[in-house]
């Protein structure tokens, strides 16, 4: 699916690997804004689309990702 506003995954998403291996989280837009922040997704990290649009720019193939 296309991003965009009517993609669940927003307008940008950010797949995360482990050891090659898809883990089925993502670092995502959300056109539901009012739902970042709440405990609401399956442990993908949702953000707002202009955020995850200037981060999709920044990240370039693969970047190491700590979760804290």
């Amino acid at each position: 699916m296309q991003p965009g506003v009517n993609n669940p995954l927003g307008a940008r998403a950010l797949y995360i690997f482990q050891d090659g291996e898809d883990t089925l989280y993502r670092i995502h837009g959300s056109p539901e804004w009012q739902s970042i922040g709440k405990n609401a997704s399956s442990g993908c990290v949702r953000m707002f689309n202009q955020d995850v649009i200037d981060l999709y720019e920044r990240v370039k193939g693969k970047a190491p990702l700590l979760v804290k």
